[in-house]
């Protein structure tokens, strides 16, 4: 898709505007959601237990807590929470790192965040990731594409509740209501809707079930800042 200035012009005046757009990380901009799995793969093979298949939906997209604890439950494993975490935490950067100097993009990624930085609209980063790994992925994605960014673990829920949406925001000065929301799991889509955010769904691993207000799309080359001004006055 491409968007032209006079389009841009138009849909700026019809009514409220877009302020923001809000961005997840992992499996939307960032080709990385392999990579957890197989972090959680090794570290409970480690452990002495074999992950199913199917478990990946489950813990797809939720925070560490979630995802880590669904593991540890379902398999019986001795360990704790925490420790898991750590682990976990640690093998994903490994594999990241084994990827070499840059981290794979999802397709159109870059694009968008190239055409956001160049109209000059606030974007922020908003991922159930910890502090370090975003930090770390950062270096591929570009710092200065992001007014600002909330991490998992600075917050005391994290997706699929609204915080880290509503703290995103609020770092922005922005209405929340006038901020459209990527995401590529259930999990982000149930918070971002739940900040009162327009969302565009782009799913990677797991399916997303359409729901009204909801605008789902097969990838973020179908994405272009025209077509996010578009939502916000439709939405409106």
């Amino acid at each position: 898709m491409s968007s032209s200035v006079s389009a841009l012009g138009t849909l700026l005046e019809e009514g409220p505007g877009l302020q923001a757009v809000l961005l997840d990380m992992d499996g939307t901009l960032v080709d990385t959601e392999g990579c957890w799995w197989q972090a959680e793969r090794e570290v409970f093979a480690e452990l002495g237990h074999s992950l199913r298949e199917e478990w990946r939906q489950v813990v797809v997209g939720g925070p560490m807590a979630r995802s880590a604890g669904f593991l540890i439950e379902a398999t019986k494993a001795d360990i704790g929470l925490e420790q898991v975490s750590r682990l976990l935490n640690a093998r994903f950067v490994e594999c990241v790192a084994r990827m070499g100097q840059s981290v794979p993009l999802m397709p159109g990624a870059g694009r968008l965040l190239a055409e956001l930085t160049t109209h000059g609209l606030p974007a922020a980063l908003v991922s159930a990731s910890h502090r370090h790994v975003v930090d770390h992925m950062l270096g591929s994605l570009g710092h200065a594409n992001f007014a600002c960014t909330v991490a998992g673990d600075e917050l005391a829920r994290t997706k699929p509740h609204p915080d880290p949406y509503l703290t995103a925001a609020e770092q922005l000065g922005v209405d929340p209501r006038r901020c459209a929301v990527l995401e590529d799991t259930a999990t982000g889509v149930a918070s971002a809707e739940a900040a009162g955010c327009r969302v565009v769904a782009v799913p990677s691993v797991a399916p997303i079930e359409p729901a009204p207000g909801r605008t789902i799309v097969r990838s973020l080359e179908e994405v272009d800042l025209a077509f996010l001004r578009s939502l916000r006055a439709v939405a409106h």
